[in-house]
C-alpha cells in the first residue's frame, strides 16, 4: 500500500470528486459515515460523545460525525468556536447540527467548566492533514486541557497538532489519541516513534477514493500489507525435495552466548530452508546438536569463531553473539574481502564493521543488513530523529547498493533504488533479547529459498512480526519469548495458506 503526502491526498480527494463524480460535501459525509460505523461497533449506546471541531474540513467531518452519532441514538455534545470563519462544507455541517435540538453546542471557552460524564469519549476533529505549523494560543490550550481529561480519545484522520509528513517541532502540543480513524491510506506520522506515539491504534477506513489515482500516483514510501505478502509468498510444489529450498548457514555464537545461535538456527529451520548449517565455536557443539538436531554443525573455532569456512553454495546469516574479539574481527574482515555470497549481516557483524568507515565498502552488493537504531548510528552517523535517520539510510542504501532493515517499532526496509517499505505487523512484546536473532534466521532461510533480496527483507520482516503477534495473543506481550515467536512461524504459514 502506497503512502501519500498531505498534498497527494488532497489531490486524490479532488480527483475522486471529479471522476466519480461526487461532491466534496458528499465525500465528507461518506468519511463521517465510515467513522460512525466503526464507533457503533466499538462502543455501547449509553456512551456519551464530546466532539471538538475546528473550522476546516476536519471540523466538517466532526460536525457530520456528531450529527450521525446523535441519529444513531448516542448522547452528543459539540464544542467549537462559533465566532470563527468556517470552510464552506464545515459551515454546512455545523448548520445541520444547529438545527437538531438534541445536540448541545458549546464554545471552547466553556471547556474548563464543563461537567463531563464518566462514560465520555472525546473526539478530536480540530485539525487534519492541512496543518503545517506548530499550534499556539487558544488551539494549543484546548489540546492541553483535552490531553489531561481521563477519557478515551479518538482522532479523526490525524491527531491535531501532528504534521502528516514530517516531525513536529519539539515541545509542540499534540492531541494524544487512543484510537485514530484515518482514511484510505497510512500517513508517515503514524509510522515513526516520535509522532506515532500520539496516534494510539490506527484504523484504516476505506471511503471509496479513486482506485485509478491510487494505482497511478507514484510514491517511494509504502506500507507492507497482506496483499503484497500474498504476491511475494511462494507456495511449495508437491514435486520438490530438500535441494529445491537451498542451503542456509548461520554463523553465530561464542562462549556463554550460544542461545543466539540456537534461536537463529531454529528460526531458519522453521522458515523452511532445505538444509540448514550452523557455523559456531566448538564449545557450543553439544548445545546445538541437542537443541537443533535438524541442523548440521560446523566448527568455527574453540570458544569463538575464527574460521569462516562454509558450503560454497550457501546463503549466510552472520552476527548473533559473534563477539568482537580481535581474532574474530580479523577473520571476519578477511572473509568479507574475498566472498560475495548472498548474506545477511546483523549484531556483532555490524559492530565489527562500524569500527572503521572503510569496512562498509566490504559489504557485498545486494546484502541485507539489519541494524537497530544504535547499531545504525555506529555504522553511519548520529541523527536527530527517526525521520533524519531514514533519510540517511536511503542515502547509504543507494551508495552501498544494499538493503537496510532498520529495526524499530515499525521496521523500515530501505532499498537501493530509494524505496521504503514500512512494516506494521509485530508488537512491543517482541522488544526482548533474542527477537533479532530469530529475524536473522528467518531472512537467511528465505534468501536460501531463492526469494530476491528485496522480497526476502519484506516477507521476512512481516513474517517475523506476524509470528510475534500470534505469540502475544497466545502468551501475552509481557510473557512471550523469542522462542515462542519461532514456534508461531508455522502458524503464520498456515494463515497464509
Amino acid at each position: 500500500m502506497k503512502i501519500f503526502s498531505a498534498a497527494q491526498i488532497k489531490n486524490w480527494d479532488s480527483y475522486s470528486i471529479n471522476i466519480e463524480p461526487i461532491s466534496a460535501l458528499q465525500l465528507m459525509e461518506r468519511a463521517a459515515n465510515s467513522c460512525v460505523d466503526w464507533m457503533v461497533e466499538s462502543y455501547e449506546i449509553n456512551d456519551s460523545f464530546s466532539v471538538f471541531c475546528g473550522n476546516g474540513n476536519n471540523g466538517g467531518d466532526g460536525f457530520a460525525i456528531a450529527r450521525l452519532l446523535y441519529l444513531k441514538g448516542f448522547e452528543v455534545a459539540l464544542f467549537t468556536n462559533q465566532k470563527q470563519e468556517y470552510s464552506e462544507n464545515a459551515w454546512i455541517n455545523l448548520k445541520k447540527c444547529q438545527e437538531i435540538t438534541g445536540i448541545d453546542i458549546y464554545d471552547f471557552e466553556r471547556l474548563s467548566q464543563f461537567n463531563f460524564k464518566e462514560n465520555t469519549i472525546i473526539i478530536d476533529a480540530l485539525f487534519g492533514i492541512g496543518l503545517n505549523r506548530k499550534l499556539e494560543g487558544e488551539n494549543a490550550e484546548i489540546i492541553d486541557v483535552l490531553n489531561k481529561l481521563p477519557f478515551s480519545k479518538i482522532s479523526i484522520d490525524l491527531p491535531s497538532g501532528l504534521l502528516a509528513d514530517r516531525i513536529t517541532e519539539q515541545n509542540a502540543l499534540v492531541f494524544k489519541a487512543d484510537q485514530t480513524l484515518t482514511f484510505q491510506t497510512w500517513k508517515k506520522a503514524f509510522l515513526h516513534p516520535e509522532t506515532g506515539i500520539f496516534c494510539g491504534k490506527v484504523h484504516l477506513l476505506n471511503i471509496g477514493l479513486s482506485e485509478q489515482f491510487g494505482a497511478e500516483e507514484p510514491s517511494d514510501d509504502l506500507v507492507i500489507d497482506e496483499e503484497m505478502i500474498q504476491n511475494i509468498y511462494k507456495l511449495r510444489s508437491e514435486f520438490s525435495h530438500k535441494g529445491t529450498f537451498g542451503k542456509a548457514t548461520l554463523i553465530a555464537g561464542s562462549f556463554g552466548k550460544m542461545g543466539a545461535a540456537v534461536l537463529a538456527t531454529k528460526a531458519s529451520l522453521k522458515t523452511g530452508s532445505g538444509l540448514t548449517f550452523v557455523l559456531a565455536p566448538k564449545c557450543g557443539y553439544d548445545i546445538l546438536q541437542t537443541s537443533c538436531p535438524e541442523a548440521m554443525f560446523s566448527n568455527g573455532g574453540e570458544n569463538r569463531i575464527v574460521n569462516f569456512d562454509f558450503e560454497d553454495d550457501s546463503v549466510l546469516g552472520i552476527g548473533p553473539a559473534l563477539g568482537t574479539d580481535a581474532s574474530t574481527e580479523s577473520s571476519f574482515l578477511k572473509f568479507l574481502k574475498t566472498h560475495r555470497n548472498p548474506m545477511i549481516l546483523d549484531a556483532d557483524a555490524l559492530n565489527i564493521l562500524s569500527k572503521n568507515p572503510d569496512n562498509l565498502k566490504l559489504i557485498p552488493k545486494n546484502a541485507i543488513i539489519t541494524p537497530h537504531p544504535k547499531e545504525f548510528e555506529r555504522l553511519f552517523a548520529p541523527t536527530k530523529n527517526s525521520f533524519e535517520r531514514l533519510n540517511l539510510a536511503r542515502q547509504q542504501a543507494k551508495e552501498l547498493k544494499i538493503f537496510i532493515v532498520l529495526k524499530d517499532h515499525h521496521t523500515q526496509i530501505i532499498t537501493p533504488d530509494n524505496r521504503v517499505f514500512y512494516n506494521v505487523s509485530g508488537n512491543s512484546g517482541m522488544a526482548k533479547g533474542g527477537s533479532g536473532d530469530a529475524l536473522l534466521g528467518i531472512l537467511a532461510s528465505l534468501l536460501a529459498q531463492n526469494y530476491s533480496a528485496e522480497n526476502t527483507a519484506i516477507f521476512g520482516v512481516w513474517l517475523h512480526g506476524k509470528a510475534g503477534d500470534f505469540a502475544a495473543e497466545k502468551y501475552s506481550k509481557e510473557a512471550m519469548l523469542a522462542s515462542d515467536l519461532i514456534e508461531e512461524i508455522g502458524t503464520v504459514f498456515k494463515y497464509l495458506n
